[in-house]
Formats: structure tokens, sequence, C-alpha cells
């Protein structure tokens, strides 16, 4: 089985509906909001069209200019492009991967910091994280005017319910700091002096 990067995905996927250029891909990407998903960035972009190409999973299917501006080469996807897609698709939904969150590791290490000061960091990743979440909710709003299958967006779904179980989290972390319910390292150790 051949397993492809997150961004040969999504030039596989693309390639699926139709033979596109790399530039085509990256702004229907954009369009579908797929950077919210995934780091997209045009020389990434190309450099996933380019080892896909060299590992046969796409092949070139012609060139096109218009006016002054380069060359653009279209690609389609090959059966071993379908096969390869495919079989990492029913990995990734079937088996549960390790995924190494820095902002887990932070949570596991905030002790070293003092409990007010991590309760105010946290309540501004929760602002943060509620304009994102807004920003979803328009995302969302936009597919079902637009009458988007769901199915399309069933990524964008399972986004939002995350973002909304992570602040439901967040909020409750905080307020178990502020009221003390979650003693802090310097409590713990002051507790344990006076046991001595």
């Amino acid at each position: 089985m051949e397993r492809v990067t997150p961004l040969a995905i999504a030039v596989l996927a693309c390639l699926f509906e139709r033979p596109m250029h790399p530039y085509e891909m990256y702004l229907l990407l954009l369009e579908r909001k797929d950077d919210r998903l995934l780091k997209v960035r045009p020389g990434s972009l190309y450099h996933a069209v380019d080892r896909l190409a060299e590992r046969e999973l796409i092949v070139a299917v012609g060139t096109e200019r218009e006016g002054n501006r380069p060359e653009r080469t279209t690609y389609s996807v090959t059966d071993s492009g379908r096969a390869a897609l495919s079989d990492t698709l029913r990995t990734l939904l079937a088996e549960p991967t390790p995924e190494y969150s820095q902002f887990t590791l932070a949570l596991s290490e905030s002790h070293n910091l003092p409990g007010p000061e991590v309760a105010t960091l946290v309540r501004t990743r929760i602002a943060l994280l509620e304009k994102d979440l807004d920003e979803l909710r328009v995302i969302d709003a936009m597919a079902v005017d637009r009458h988007v299958p769901r199915l399309f967006s069933v990524g964008l779904d399972y986004t939002l319910a995350l973002r909304e179980a992570e602040l439901t989290w967040l909020r409750a972390f905080v307020d178990d700091i502020d009221s003390g319910r979650l003693p802090w390292l310097d409590r713990i150790l002051t507790e344990r002096q006076d046991h001595r």
C-alpha cells in the first residue's frame, strides 16, 4: 500500500474531480477553505505535484499558455494515484494515529508557570478560538446557503464539534484554576511543607 501526505491527498482529491493545473488546485482549495484543514502554500503544492508525478500517481495531460503568463501543465490522476488515495483514506479513517499537539504539551507543563498567569493565557486562547468558531460557523452557513450536500462538509462539521468541545473544556479548566478546585503547584508545595 502506498500512502501519501495530507497535501498529496488534497491534490489527488482535486484531480479525482477533473484534470487541472496546480494553481487551479490551489485556488480551489482556498475557495473550499481547505486551508483550515491543512497547510496550503503555492510552493508546497507545486512540490507535492512534482513528487506525485515522479511516483506516477498523477500524469501531465497537457499544457496551456494565457498571454504572457508561463505555461501551465494540467495533470490527471492515474489508477495508481486513485489506489494510493483510497488506501490512505481507508487507513486514516480506521486507524487512530498519535498526533503530537504542542498545546497538549504546554498544558502538561503549565504547572511551571503561576496559576493566574496560565488562566490569563488560556483566556486569550479562548477568545481567539471563539473568533475562529464564529468564522467556522459563517463558512458552515455559506455551505448551507449554497445547498452544498452535507457529505462535502463533514470535515467542517467535525472541526466545529472539536472546537466547541475544546472551548467547553478550556472554560472549565480556567474556572477550576480561578476557583481553586485545581490546586496549583505553589499551593501543593506549601501544603507538603506544612505536613512535614
